[in-house]
């Protein structure tokens, strides 16, 4: 997979889980056909072998015809399609289920990361600390709001942004953090929420991966000032597009939902009814039927988040001694996962130096989908074409915005290792299956590593 085109590729990745491949099915273990001598079972699919698994995964989004379908097909007859009570009973769901006092539903999880940061009063001028291992909407809400993204490295074990990091990166211009909770898996809140008290700075949970995710059974976007939250169709819960903002502050709550209503007065902000538009806001509003899909999609995600859990922690169990593969770890504090992403790193060194791309193509082969994960997002052109912008000419100095020095600044080589050779993602949907299917991913592994000297012979 070419780096480029890692973004359209995630899409295209997901296509690929509910789609079966030829061959037959190993269970429990790739010894049982060691026993049988069966050598078109040992030899990879790859190279012309029987891959391990046949059978479909689980497809993404879920849908139940007969237990979803009348809210949706009720709001479409009623000809009540714009913002109305399914939103508002979405929000207070969604509020609830995220242990918040409000939510605020937008069209998506972008513009839910920026109308937070532009209603913190975050702008020109500013810079806000952001992990470097995250989808790139993470770094385009902070330069949509003209402030400056400021990116900290990895921590190797968890893939979250490293905490140890992040003192270093604050300046007197640094007004926010966005941890991101990446792949469903909790950032360090604890740690993280005690800097910004110290330094006194905002804190947006980018938990668009993180649906129902907990720290010590508390929900991931509560601790900070503000949670953001996606529902495109790949996230576990799926709508097709839209977002949430989810707050504990009635005052900020209350701004963002004057500006996604085209800057209209909403709560506190309502004064004299003539007044008319009191900022400079956008539309961002959503529809009745993204609720009803949102609602009927809420109700078995709980059941859907155990069964992730359970099946992940099975799989890392029967995959953590694989020579060369290192599952993710999880801070002891962490109580629940979501797991929209399976990740472990893959060492080539203990594969005969067997490429990472080789190793997810061979995977790929055997029935189990696998793919890279993200690119560097510290080194991606958008920055540079950003820095050269108008608006950012005008706020910034020539050698504030010199995009040599500020990589140099932004370096963070610990996510160029991951990202460049280590890192492997299993979509969520593959979670879904029963327990014991998760013995063909780890069949999988396993025969590649076995066959790892003729698959790389087989390049040449």
């Amino acid at each position: 997979m070419k780096k480029n085109a890692v973004h359209k590729s995630r899409r295209a990745f997901i296509k690929t889980t509910g789609m079966a491949t030829a061959g037959i099915m190993l269970t429990p273990g790739i010894s049982h056909a060691m026993h049988l001598g069966n050598d078109n079972i040992l030899q990879p699919a790859l190279l012309g072998g029987a891959p391990v698994r046949t059978k479909s995964w689980p497809t993404w989004p879920q849908w139940n015809s007969e237990t979803d379908e009348k809210l949706v097909v009720d709001d479409l007859r009623s000809g009540i399609w714009s913002r109305a009570a399914l939103v508002d009973q979405f929000e207070a769901e969604w509020a609830k289920a995220t242990g918040t006092k409000r939510c605020l539903s937008v069209v998506n999880g972008t513009n839910a990361l920026i109308a937070s940061l532009l209603q913190m009063n975050i702008g020109g001028g500013d810079e806000v600390i952001i992990p470097v291992y995250t989808f790139i909407a993470t770094a385009a809400a902070v330069l949509a709001t003209g402030a400056i993204p400021v990116f900290v490295d990895t921590d190797i074990n968890t893939f979250q942004i490293d905490v140890a990091k992040i003192e270093q990166k604050i300046t007197a211009r640094t007004k926010a953090i966005i941890p991101v909770h990446i792949l469903g898996m909790p950032a360090d809140m604890e740690n993280i929420m005690k800097i910004a008290k110290k330094y006194n700075l905002k804190v947006i949970e980018d938990a668009c991966q993180a649906h129902y995710a907990e720290i010590n059974h508390k929900r991931v976007g509560s601790f900070g000032d503000a949670g953001c939250f996606s529902f495109q169709n790949s996230k576990n819960l799926a709508i097709g597009e839209g977002g949430a903002i989810t707050s504990n502050d009635d005052s900020f709550m209350d701004h963002c939902y004057s500006y996604h209503n085209y800057g209209n007065p909403y709560g506190a902000l309502v004064g004299n009814v003539n007044a008319g538009t009191i900022m400079a806001g956008n539309k961002l509003r959503w529809t009745e039927y993204q609720a009803a899909i949102g609602l009927v999609q809420m109700k078995r995600l709980e059941a859907q988040t155990e069964k992730r859990n359970v099946n992940a922690a099975y799989l890392r169990s029967k995959i953590k001694d694989i020579p060369g593969i290192t599952p993710y770890t999880l801070y002891d504090n962490v109580t629940r996962a979501t797991f929209h992403l399976f990740s472990f790193r893959y060492n080539k060194a203990a594969f005969k130096d067997l490429p990472r791309s080789q190793f997810i193509k061979a995977m790929n082969a055997e029935g189990v989908p696998c793919m890279e994960g993200y690119a560097p997002l510290n080194k991606m052109p958008y920055l540079a074409n950003a820095f050269q912008s108008k608006n950012y000419k005008r706020m910034y100095s020539a050698k504030e915005l010199d995009i040599k020095s500020y990589q140099l600044r932004n370096e963070c080589p610990v996510n160029d290792k991951l990202c460049n050779e280590e890192m492997v993602w299993i979509f969520h949907a593959l979670l879904l299956a029963e327990k014991e299917d998760m013995n063909d991913i780890s069949n999988a592994i396993e025969k590649v590593h076995s066959n790892a000297e003729a698959l790389k012979k087989a390049m040449k």
